[in-house]
């Protein structure tokens, strides 16, 4: 009798913890076909695409829910879609917690990427114009056509038969500072073919972990994302992805990783404060009033001191300075940043400092200066602004 107790007991808690699970599914459909009833009553059939058009709505749909809302307090706040009583669910948790059905019964996108190894290869080289160099490149090219090999391999074949005297660890080809200890002047070549195999695979590796961030931020329930072998291609799959174009784009963004030199925030406190000045006159027009002794501007060295924090005496009216009123918080001495913005003021910011009577103010020796933001720190709403060294041909 014991027996049968502890067996019920197991059955029912079996059969809780299952309909448990199954509840997300069921709600997860639940608002998939409100999507669909949403976008029906948007777009009717009588309009062109509709079903293209339909489809962009159930998306939006979607995604508002996957965001998050504005509390009475300003904070953020997830949108709860599911509330079991004893906990509430976001949209993304609900379908991270429904059954995993697949390509097969769901749909979706399923993709292999080939990641480009001679373009690992240019920026390893740093762009080589060796002429040997580029042409056992163009040669491997034509060789993948009907060969099993990977890029690589078909580079040092095509490499090894025209290279005569010149060697990969050429001094304009691999024997560069960004690879030196591990490849210098005096490397042979066979040396340099086992670093080239490490390096290519490090960035394949990183084009794979940056793949799956991408697609985890875009929500899709158990993606399937895996290497083929050391082809440089990479599989994807996406069930239950409706914007099919969009994932694509998505996925197939190409990211570019370079390393700028940055200038210190403090070499464009005065800059700041003279663009706001020129600033005054652009955005908001003076009209001719009677001087007032008592309401005189902030001196340049009282807007230096808002940029580095410090407290001033005469506290500027809001409105009165277009540059420095959307400041947040300052830069700070000996560090590259030169003030901080609010994340919705980024492009009101870059379009100021863009402005040819702002860039007049630049020294001829910063001319080619590219201002641009940080990224934001989770959760926050600002973001930090530096100036990087530029040159005329706008390369790191």
């Amino acid at each position: 009798m014991q027996n049968k107790g502890l067996i019920r007991l197991f059955a029912v808690l079996f059969g809780l913890v299952s309909i448990y699970q199954l509840s997300f599914t069921f709600k997860a459909n639940q608002i998939d076909k409100q999507a669909k009833e949403y976008a029906a009553n948007k777009i009717s059939e009588s309009v062109k695409n509709f079903h293209d058009l339909r489809n962009d709505e159930e998306v939006k749909y979607l995604d508002s829910l996957s965001n998050y809302r504005i509390d009475v307090d300003g904070k953020r706040e997830n949108i709860k879609v599911f509330n079991l009583g004893f906990a509430k669910y976001t949209y993304p948790e609900v379908k991270e917690n429904a059954l995993n059905l697949g390509l097969d019964l769901k749909g979706g996108l399923n993709v292999i990427l080939q990641v480009s190894v001679k373009d690992i290869l240019k920026g390893l080289a740093n762009n080589s114009t060796n002429p040997v160099f580029n042409k056992a490149l163009d040669d491997a090219s034509e060789l993948q056509k009907n060969s099993q090999n990977t890029y690589l391999e078909d580079f040092f074949i095509a490499f090894d038969k025209i290279k005569g005297d010149t060697k990969l660890a050429a001094t304009d080809i691999f024997a560069t500072r960004e690879l030196d200890p591990e490849i210098t002047a005096f490397s042979t070549d066979d040396h340099v073919k086992v670093v080239l195999h490490k390096k290519v695979d490090e960035a394949i590796e990183s084009a794979f972990r940056v793949l799956r961030e991408r697609i985890d931020q875009f929500g899709v329930t158990s993606p399937n994302i895996q290497r083929l072998g050391s082809s440089g291609r990479i599989l994807v799959e996406l069930p239950g992805v409706k914007d099919t174009k969009r994932a694509t784009e998505l996925i197939t963004k190409t990211a570019q990783l370079q390393f700028w030199d940055a200038y210190k925030g403090e070499e464009f406190f005065s800059f700041i404060s003279e663009a706001n000045n020129v600033l005054k006159d652009i955005v908001n027009p003076k009209e001719e009033t009677q001087a007032d002794s008592t309401a005189t501007q902030n001196s340049e060295d009282e807007q230096i001191s808002e940029l580095l924090g410090e407290e001033t005496t005469d506290s500027t009216k809001t409105g009165e300075n277009p540059l420095l009123d959307l400041i947040k918080g300052p830069g700070y001495q000996g560090g590259p940043v030169i003030a901080q913005f609010d994340i919705n003021d980024r492009k009101k910011v870059l379009n100021y400092l863009s402005m040819p009577q702002v860039k007049a103010l630049l020294p001829a020796d910063k001319q080619h200066v590219k201002f641009l933001f940080g990224k934001p720190e989770p959760d926050s709403e600002i973001v930090e602004l530096y100036a990087l060294v530029g040159n005329r041909e706008n390369l790191p």
